[in-house]
């Protein structure tokens, strides 16, 4: 009786006793979940402590809370596939994107300066509606797209759809002509879908 007990016992044993079975998928997929939310926590945690200048107890949990509850809800907005592999190359050629952008925010700026300051800036400003339907696939490359667009002066995203259906508004034909042009191919550099 008592090496059937031991038996029974040996069966239900831990997996962390010397088990050797694979995880299932269920575990698998948990483990591969953990991740995008980890990362996705610590980014937004360290946002909050830089963006809130609070480090009493209260505000702390506040951040707490928040970041959890927005990690949780939004980790798949970051990372699109939960695993990691390639995060570290997709992130530098995102990284190298943002001078890109800069450089088109300032020449656009200047842009719409001139076009504001000149003398017959009633003949300058001709506002358009620019349709066009964009190559980029995933979600986080078309929002990326809409608000590059968007952050360019003389240029707004009106309208996107998850098609690559693009509207957008221009002040003027050489603030539209680009479009989708460079802006696009950079874009689908960052985000390897060249």
């Amino acid at each position: 009786m008592a090496s059937q007990d031991q038996e029974n016992l040996d069966d239900k044993a831990s997996p962390g006793s010397g088990d050797m079975t694979p995880p299932g998928p269920a575990a698998r997929q948990r483990r591969l979940f953990a991740y995008p939310f980890i990362v996705t926590f610590i980014i937004m945690l360290g946002l909050w402590l830089i963006l809130s200048g609070r480090f009493d107890a209260f505000h702390l949990s506040l951040g707490l809370i928040s970041c959890a509850i927005v990690s949780y809800l939004s980790s798949d907005l970051l990372f699109a596939s939960p695993k990691i592999t390639g995060l570290l190359r997709q992130w530098g050629r995102f990284i190298r994107y943002v001078p890109w952008l800069m450089l088109e925010i300032i020449k656009a700026n200047l842009h719409v300066t001139y076009l504001v300051f000149h003398p017959r800036m009633m003949e300058l400003i001709d506002p358009r509606i620019v349709k066009f339907r964009s190559k980029l696939k995933s979600d986080l490359a078309l929002v990326t797209f809409a608000n590059s667009i968007t952050l360019t002066p003389g240029t707004i995203t009106v309208y996107v759809s998850l098609d690559g259906d693009f509207k957008v508004h221009a002040i003027d034909k050489a603030s539209g002509d680009p479009l989708p042009g460079a802006m696009e191919a950079n874009i689908a550099k960052a985000f390897g879908e060249v």
